[in-house]
């Protein structure tokens, strides 16, 4: 790990531990503010806050964990351990989500009265704090999936005090309370929205699912196009984390060549790998005038 991967880790650790702390108090502060004033938007926007505390500290303890060093029983070390966090958080989000719904429903067929003044301050509170969180994790969502599902779960939850806001004014000085079913609706939908594609992109990583953006059939061409190879077979491509893209391969030789040789091509269908895909990590299995399946995906 370079320095400047490790200070950014350091930074991801210490503003995520600060909205861990900051979160906390926010969440309190909803629990205590909607048991008084009967809003389930107000409830349902501290749930959402609570699901942000667990998905900060799996994030936390996942970016900690991404920093051990491999061993002997853990070759990889714990470098998929973001994305996993990455798929609790979304899995997350979408149980929070249909807990939402359910109440919203119920609060429908039985509206009560809600006292808005509470619903409005403590809804600031909450914009001005998950704001600042927000701020925080901004830069780290843009290259790491485990933050990005923690800035997202913030981010949501400062959206979703802002409706919580407006719905608070229409309740005070319109009397709308049929609004606050309807915001806990609108807030449970959209974690539906940002839940589901975060779980998707998880999930393919955690499948090994190859790269949309990689034509293999393109990459094929190219590298069966450099002198000496014959045909490339027997492809695995998929990435470790967002960091590591790993490809192997069967590379068959046209012509029966030194140890010397092999690694000068390598070395090229390396750096190809790299320029033109992003390929970091390529693992070649030389072969020559060996039978057997040349398919492009082999079935093992």
């Amino acid at each position: 790990m370079s320095h400047t991967d490790h200070h950014h880790h350091h930074s991801h650790s210490k503003y995520l531990l600060f909205t861990i702390l900051l979160n906390m108090v926010i969440t309190v502060a909803q629990v205590s503010g909607g048991l008084w004033s009967g809003s389930l938007a107000l409830l349902s926007d501290a749930l959402h806050n609570f699901s942000d505390v667990l998905s900060l500290v799996i994030s936390y303890v996942a970016e900690k964990l991404a920093k051990r060093k491999s061993t002997r029983t853990k070759t990889f070390g714990y470098k998929r351990a973001g994305i996993l966090a990455a798929f609790i958080n979304a899995a997350t989000l979408l149980i929070v989500a249909l807990i939402l719904i359910k109440e919203a429903i119920e609060r429908f067929l039985e509206p009560q009265f809600i006292d808005s003044t509470w619903v409005i301050w403590l809804s600031v509170v909450a914009i001005v704090g998950n704001g600042l969180s927000v701020f925080l994790l901004h830069d780290g969502a843009d290259k790491n999936l485990n933050m990005k599902s923690a800035y997202l779960h913030l981010l949501t939850d400062m959206l979703a005090s802002v409706a919580v806001l407006v719905g608070g004014l229409l309740m005070k000085y319109l009397g709308w309370f049929w609004v606050d079913p309807v915001l806990t609706l609108a807030i449970a939908l959209y974690l539906i929205y940002v839940g589901y594609q975060l779980l998707v992109s998880a999930t393919k990583i955690l499948m090994l699912f190859s790269p949309e953006h990689i034509d293999i059939n393109q990459l094929v061409k190219k590298i069966t196009a450099l002198d000496g190879v014959a045909n490339i077979h027997h492809i695995h491509l998929w990435p470790l984390n967002e960091d590591e893209l790993h490809l192997e391969a069967h590379i068959e030789m046209d012509i029966d060549c030194p140890i010397s040789q092999l690694n000068a091509l390598h070395a090229k269908i390396s750096n190809l790998l790299l320029v033109d895909y992003g390929i970091n990590h390529v693992t070649l299995q030389p072969e020559y005038g060996r039978e057997g399946d040349k398919n492009i995906i082999v079935q093992d």
